[in-house]
């Protein structure tokens, strides 16, 4: 082929485990706990996620003050494994490691605009709750602001040329990538909650 594809960005989606129902209805109380508990984090969530609630800027180390959690972590640490190898990580002796984990309870209407993760190696999210027709996770194409006097995609591009990808939210499944990466969620449609939680990975 005198064509090669270079430079490629990988999205990594599982599901987080065999058996993995029990763990996620007990998450799934733990988050509603949360919520009713944390009034640090819904002033947060008030003003910088409308509608919504996050424990990112109130309580983002759940992985070491919840035994639930920590088995949450335990399961993701296999598929983060996998996923470095895929991308040829050399760790230099060093090990990945979970730095942070925080809550997102997505109401009706609830979005996550557009952003990435600084200073992580690895993000991702775990599904807890997601109703039918719920928000997906969106994607941006890297080097979309390096596309200088490029025309427009045809409506019938190959997969690979997409400039935006959107991955469904699925109760149970992980979805991991890399912490440049850009992604959103748009406004959750449904009138019942999309709830997830988030992570990030470190090296250093």
């Amino acid at each position: 082929m005198p064509v090669r594809s270079w430079f490629p960005t990988y999205i990594y989606h599982a599901p987080l485990a065999r058996r993995a129902n029990a763990l996620r209805r007990e998450l799934l109380r733990e988050c509603h706990q949360l919520r009713d508990h944390d009034e640090a984090g819904r002033r947060w969530s008030k003003k910088n996620y409308p509608g919504g609630y996050t424990s990112y800027a109130s309580l983002c180390r759940l992985h070491r003050m919840s035994s639930t959690f920590m088995d949450l972590q335990k399961c993701i640490d296999r598929h983060v494994l996998v996923f470095a190898r895929h991308l040829d990580l050399d760790l230099d002796g060093r090990e990945l490691v979970m730095t942070d984990c925080w809550v997102n309870i997505m109401p009706h209407l609830a979005a996550h605009s557009l952003h990435l993760h600084p200073l992580s190696t690895i993000s991702g999210t775990f599904y807890v709750k997601t109703p039918r027709g719920c928000s997906s996770l969106k994607f941006e194409d890297p080097r979309l602001s390096k596309f200088m006097a490029a025309p427009p995609r045809r409506a019938s591009m190959r997969p690979e040329n997409q400039q935006f990808v959107s991955y469904p939210a699925e109760a149970g499944h992980l979805i991991l990538f890399e912490s440049w990466l850009r992604h959103e969620v748009t406004a959750n449609r449904m009138a019942a909650e999309r709830i997830s939680i988030s992570f990030n990975y470190n090296w250093f």
